[in-house]
C-alpha cells in the first residue's frame, strides 16, 4: 500500500524500517481470527456470532446473503453494547448438535440460537440470560378445532426426526396421537398446509416463526399449550464470566428500553403469538 523511495540507506536501517510498516499493518488484525475478541471500536475488528440458518422468525439466511429474526435482532443489540456495528459482525451457523464445541473450540464469542438453558448444558457452556421464555405448544390450520393436547387423539401429528416433542405429547396427553416425523420443520409445515398432517409441534417461538412467513401468513394458529419452558439463554465459552456481565447487561437495556418488545412483534406478530413478558436475568422457570 505504501511506495517508498530509499537512498543510501543502510541494510540494518532498511531492516528497521520494514519491522515497522509489518508490525503497524499486523496491529489492527488481532480481532479477525478466533472468537473475534477486539475491542470492536474500528480498525477491521469483528466479532463472531452463531445463530441458527434456518430457523424464520428467529435465525434465517435469506436468499440475498442478509439475516433475520429474533435471535438476530437480539445478538445484533448485544453485540452493538459490546463495542461492534452491525457490519463487524460475522454470523456463523451453528446447529444444535455443535454448539457447545463452537464455544469450546473459539468458533464464535457467543450464540443466539433458540438455545434452552439445561443443567447439562451449563456443564460444558455458561449462559447469559434468559432473554425469552418459550413454551412446547402446537400449530394447526386457523379454522382447526383442536384445542386441548387430548384433541390430538386420532390425529396426525409432526414434528422433525429426532424430536423428543412429538414423542412427549404422546406418552403424556394424547396416547392415540399418529406421529408423523419428517426430517424439517419446513417440512411439517408444507404437510399442515396440504392436510398431510393435523398439527406440528415444538417450540412456539419456531412455530411463530414458520407461521409468520408470508407464504402462511392467516392460515395457521398456535393452540396455546404451555405443554413445557424453554428458557432460551446466549450460550458463551465455559469460564468467560466477564462476556456473560456483559450480555446480561446489554439484554437487560434491550428490555428496558423497548427493543426487546419491537423485536418480538416483528417476528412473530403474524402468527398471533402470545409472548411471555421479558424475563429476569438468571430466573430460570422450571
Amino acid at each position: 500500500m505504501f511506495t517508498m523511495k530509499l537512498r543510501k540507506v543502510s541494510a540494518a536501517a532498511a531492516a528497521a524500517i520494514v519491522l515497522t510498516l509489518t508490525a503497524t499493518a499486523c496491529g489492527g488484525d488481532d480481532g479477525d481470527s478466533g472468537s473475534g475478541s477486539g475491542s470492536g471500536s474500528g480498525g477491521g475488528d469483528k466479532i463472531k456470532i452463531g445463530i441458527k440458518y434456518d430457523q424464520p422468525g428467529l435465525g434465517l439466511k435469506e436468499p440475498d446473503g442478509s439475516f433475520s429474526g429474533f435471535d438476530v435482532d437480539v445478538a445484533t443489540y448485544v453485540a452493538k453494547e459490546l463495542g461492534y456495528e452491525p457490519d463487524q459482525i460475522e454470523w456463523v451457523e451453528t446447529k444444535s448438535a455443535d454448539r457447545e464445541n463452537a464455544l469450546a473450540r473459539g468458533d464464535v464469542k457467543f450464540i443466539a440460537a433458540t438455545y434452552s438453558i439445561t443443567d447439562e448444558r451449563k456443564e460444558k457452556v455458561d449462559f447469559a440470560g434468559p432473554y425469552l421464555l418459550a413454551h412446547q405448544d402446537l400449530l394447526v390450520k386457523a379454522d382447526s378445532d383442536i384445542a386441548e393436547g387430548t384433541d390430538l387423539n386420532g390425529k396426525k401429528l409432526c414434528s422433525v426426526t429426532g424430536s423428543t416433542s412429538a414423542q412427549n405429547v404422546k406418552d403424556e396427553i394424547a396416547p392415540d396421537a399418529q406421529l408423523k416425523e419428517y426430517g424439517t420443520y419446513s417440512e411439517c409445515i408444507a404437510g399442515l398446509q396440504s392436510g398431510a398432517v393435523d398439527a406440528v409441534t415444538t417450540d412456539d417461538s419456531i412455530l411463530a416463526g414458520f407461521a409468520s412467513q408470508d407464504q402462511y401468513k392467516g392460515q395457521f394458529k398456535l393452540a396455546g399449550l404451555k405443554l413445557s419452558n424453554e428458557n432460551y439463554g446466549i450460550g458463551v465459552k465455559k469460564g468467560d464470566t466477564a462476556t456473560v456481565n456483559k450480555i446480561n447487561d446489554a439484554v437487560e437495556k434491550m428490555v428496558s428500553d423497548g427493543a426487546w418488545e419491537t423485536a418480538v412483534k416483528e417476528n412473530f406478530g403474524p402468527a398471533n403469538y402470545k409472548n411471555e413478558p421479558a424475563p429476569k436475568i438468571g430466573q430460570i422457570v422450571q
